[in-house]
């Protein structure tokens, strides 16, 4: 199929039209305002499905690209003692390829059943919807612009609407969390804009051919104009000398704290510890539905970039780092683990859980080669799926009995059998069971980092058993035991609960049996760009 329309530009956008029909209708119309943003969520779904099912792997480069000129900034270097005149240019530009495509679809399902899933807000529904929507617009944006304005333009707009859903709509301690995420985030975002700036301004140099045959320089936020120059030094000198500008590229040294500057933006979205405290105040302070989308996909947001911008642009420095990364993985996987089994609270065990597998996508980054990154990635697809069906789960539990402490719950099975099962499969699913897509990232992340880090890889086993025992413990918990007496008339999921219950629950079936569903659209992308930046593939 043919599809010569932009129908990355109609993804990106489609919910932020939904949010627009949203603002024009009555605030008081609940089920109005409910099903218009279900329905809002829909269309960037239907249309990830379709690119999906299109997308074909097998063509080099991107499968879709949309370009078209943005910004620019006419310069005159002559005019202040400098060289030629030149632009500084930044494009309308998205692109997917096999990197982005898995985790598009990811968002647009994790946002629809999000939304699905807001049937216990209670309040100022119209803003609660419309920032919700305005938030998948920024996720999805993150995930296919391919400039940096406009990649660091829908990354900042992913925090403004966090910021309200966790400051207006969350529980008791709700304007501290806010203001942490905001802060933290806000942080690691200098930090990112500061690299973005020197790359435009080392490496994004090029040289077009205007229509009369002139030479136009420019300075640009390409990201593929940027690859290709650190790429290729050499070439990228000889432009800058054909230009009149100083021969000047990146050193070695300066590629590395580069690299290490976007590790550090990056890793505060990931998390990586230490700096992972403010996500543990979103996912005990923000509502359900919102940690579902914050542990489902934000969180995967930091691992794209480190990828995009930290891996495929700096490869030697990301294999001089490599055991540095593999460390900090472990003890990610292993300190989150630890403090999950020891929490009270069913919140806190699943936002150590999180915590404890991003640790896993970290040790399949530091493989290196082709069978970790494609576990580090997969790792990320199943992790976003499991976390946003247990807090969906989570969150309804919590509706009917007012509590999510591990010691005031018990003996749910009782009263409310189908989502106890689902808590069991989801359960199952985190620790690792074959069959479930847990197991497929876990096990190829594991085999890529044995191959490069085998004392730290035998090292990691350990957090993977001990996920199971903190996991099987709050499941436990919850579903058997002794049931209080308040709870014995407790009803099981509604319709509208059981639907994104049972759709999760099919996906993660799903990517468990068949995970060449993700892993072939990731082979040829990693194959490809491993290739191009002479990366030895490891096995």
């Amino acid at each position: 199929m043919t599809i010569d329309w932009p129908i990355l530009s109609f993804l990106v956008f489609s919910p932020l039209a939904g949010a627009a029909v949203l603002l024009a209708m009555p605030s008081q119309r609940m089920r109005l305002l409910r099903w218009t943003a279900i329905i809002a969520t829909l269309l960037p779904l239907a249309l990830a499905i379709v690119l999906y099912i299109d997308y074909d792997p097998i063509k080099p480069g991107t499968a879709y690209d949309e370009q078209a000129s943005w910004v620019n900034i006419p310069l005159d270097k002559a005019a202040i003692g400098g060289g030629a005149a030149f632009d500084l240019h930044f494009d309308y530009s998205l692109s997917l390829d096999g990197l982005s495509l898995p985790l598009v679809l990811l968002t647009t399902i994790v946002a629809s059943m999000a939304a699905l899933a807001s049937t216990s807000i209670r309040k100022r529904w119209k803003s609660y919807y419309f920032w919700l929507l305005v938030l998948e617009c920024g996720m999805l944006g993150v995930f296919l612009a391919r400039d940096l304005l406009l990649f660091f333009i829908f990354f900042e707009i992913t925090l403004i609407p966090m910021l309200f859903l966790v400051g207006i709509w969350g529980l008791f301690d709700r304007e501290r969390a806010a203001i942490r995420f905001l802060l933290y985030n806000g942080l690691g975002s200098a930090i990112m804009l500061v690299v973005f700036v020197i790359l435009v301004v080392t490496a994004g140099f090029s040289i077009e051919q205007t229509a009369d045959g002139a030479a136009h320089f420019m300075y640009s936020g390409s990201y593929d104009v940027i690859a290709a120059n650190l790429s290729d030094p050499q070439a990228y000198a000889n432009q800058l000398a054909q230009a009149g500008e100083n021969p000047f590229y990146l050193s070695s040294t300066m590629q590395m704290v580069l690299f290490v500057l976007l590790l550090i933006a990056f890793g505060i979205k990931l998390p990586i510890v230490p700096f992972h405290t403010w996500m543990l105040d979103v996912h005990k302070e923000a509502p359900a539905p919102v940690v579902m989308i914050h542990s489902g996909i934000l969180l995967k947001m930091g691992a794209y970039g480190l990828i995009r911008f930290g891996f495929f642009l700096f490869p030697e420095q990301a294999d001089r780092c490599a055991t540095l990364l593999a460390i900090l993985g472990l003890i990610n996987l292993l300190y989150g683990a630890v403090i999950a089994f020891r929490q009270t609270e069913l919140r806190l065990v699943l936002a150590y859980s999180s915590l404890s597998h991003m640790g896993i996508v970290l040790l399949g980054l530091a493989a290196l080669n082709e069978i970790g990154l494609q576990g580090a990635v997969f790792q990320l697809i199943s992790h976003g799926l499991i976390s946003a069906l247990l807090f969906l789960l989570l969150g309804a539990f919590y509706e009917r009995t007012g509590t999510t402490k591990l010691d005031e719950l018990g003996g749910l099975a009782r009263s409310m059998p189908f989502m106890s099962g689902a808590l069991l499969a989801a359960g199952l699913a985190s620790l690792g069971l074959p069959g479930l897509s847990g197991f497929v990232g876990e096990l190829l992340s594991l085999l890529g980092v044995f191959d490069s880090h085998k004392v730290i890889a035998s090292i990691a086993v350990i957090g993977i058993i001990l996920t199971a025992v903190y996991v099987l413990r709050a499941v436990m918990a919850v579903s058997f035991g002794v049931m209080q007496p308040r709870f014995e008339s407790l009803k099981d999921a509604r319709f509208i609960e059981a639907l994104p219950i049972v759709i999760l629950l099919a996906l993660v079936v799903l990517l468990g049996i068949f995970p060449a569903f993700v892993t072939e659209q990731l082979h040829h992308s990693f194959d490809s760009m491993l290739q191009q930046l002479n990366l030895r593939v490891g096995g």
